[in-house]
């Protein structure tokens, strides 16, 4: 297990690509939306391959994120910081 702080200024793109880790964020103080997933349309009648989930995100909440799973924070109001826990630790 490893874990770090993740901050995100205020109207900044977050550009994290999937990891290899399964990943559990603690947001400690911000506003934002976080998406899990990816959201795929559906062609020729077929399901897509994946979801997402999109919610709010503020001071308190936690987010489970398998890994692989495309995921990022958006919609930033304020500065974003947030506890991120990796398991097994980060390679």
């Amino acid at each position: 297990m490893s874990a770090g702080l993740y901050v995100l200024p205020a109207g900044r793109t977050d550009r994290q690509k999937p990891h290899h880790e399964d990943e559990l964020y603690y947001v400690v103080r911000g506003h934002a939306r976080m998406r899990v997933g990816s959201k795929e349309q559906t062609v020729g009648g077929q399901a897509p391959e994946e979801q997402s989930d999109d919610q709010a995100v503020s001071e308190g909440s936690v987010i489970f994120v398998a890994a692989g799973v495309e995921h990022r924070f958006y919609d930033l109001t304020e500065e974003l910081l947030v506890l991120v826990i990796f398991a097994p630790a980060e390679s």
